[in-house]
């Protein structure tokens, strides 16, 4: 397959991603601006992968598990779910909101983990445009500001405009419509050391965030942890604590992050050769741990 039949399969990919309800064949070409022959041998490549099926009754086609496990699979072996998700429920536990983890990948935020702390009356949950997996909305979260403001102003504003500010289906009355009222949210952002999210990502909901820093990679953002709920739960005083508590959380999380990055990353040494043990049963078998 070319480049170009590489690019199309994983736009395809995409797509299907955002439509759980699967996609017809004109529907998926259409959206895609492919050619019907094109787009009917992808989907057959990706139906033989395993990674696509398609419903026989109505003939859509949707996604299978398989990318879904294997997102999964990458997302635990890199540990990096043992190392966030006991910050993120204490967090949670503590102060009785939505925290959530996001991790940069290039020039994007996603959104990682989360974890539930209000128990009874008003919670938030966010719809799926913000949920785990997908992308971070950068100019309408206190998330985004968070990392934005962490990088050189004219890199963030780049990075800001590439978007084109596409605002989500659902946003609150407050959400930055121009590049210059985002530039000024952005400085308040530095000024404050953390991002502020007051009836902008969705109605009547709040956020704040901080940048979690890994002190091996000169200072730079690897993430960003933040607590969100509802508008009422988010008064002045209250921002002032959940703040204490996500640098608290945020420096914590940044003391160990380097530890996914030598797990994952760390480069291969050759083997040591010892005597194999002689085992007392045969039909035992040793594991070795997963570091």
């Amino acid at each position: 397959m070319n480049q170009s039949g590489s690019r199309r399969t994983l736009l395809i990919l995409e797509h299907l991603t955002d439509q759980p309800d699967g996609a017809g064949l004109t529907e998926i070409c259409v959206a895609l601006n492919l050619p019907k022959s094109i787009g009917h041998r992808l989907l057959a490549l990706l139906m033989e992968s395993g990674y696509v099926m398609q419903h026989s009754p109505s003939g859509r086609y949707g996604l299978t598990l398989k990318l879904t496990m294997l997102g999964l699979r990458h997302y635990v072996r890199s540990g990096l779910d043992d190392l966030a998700q006991p910050v993120l429920d204490r967090l949670a536990a503590e102060t009785g909101e939505l925290a959530r983890l996001a991790v940069v990948e290039g020039e994007r935020l996603v959104w990682v983990a989360k974890a539930q702390g209000a128990r009874s009356g008003l919670r938030y949950d966010p719809d799926l445009d913000h949920d785990t997996g997908h992308d971070v909305v950068l100019h309408a979260t206190a998330t985004g500001k968070a990392w934005l403001a962490t990088l050189p102003q004219a890199q963030a504003m780049r990075i800001a405009w590439a978007t084109e500010l596409h605002t989500p289906r659902r946003c609150g009355p407050n959400i930055a419509t121009s590049v210059h009222a985002f530039a000024q949210m952005l400085k308040a952002t530095r000024q404050a050391g953390f991002g502020v999210a007051l009836d902008e990502g969705e109605p009547g909901t709040a956020a704040v965030a901080v940048a979690v820093v890994e002190p091996s990679a000169a200072g730079a953002a690897v993430g960003t942890l933040s607590l969100a709920g509802p508008l009422s739960r988010f008064g002045p005083e209250r921002r002032s604590f959940f703040v204490t508590r996500l640098h608290s959380a945020a420096q914590e999380l940044g003391g160990i992050w380097p530890l996914r990055h030598h797990r994952a990353m760390a480069p291969a040494q050759a083997p040591v050769k010892t005597a194999r043990p002689r085992l007392s049963n045969p039909h035992v078998r040793t594991r070795t741990p997963v570091l």
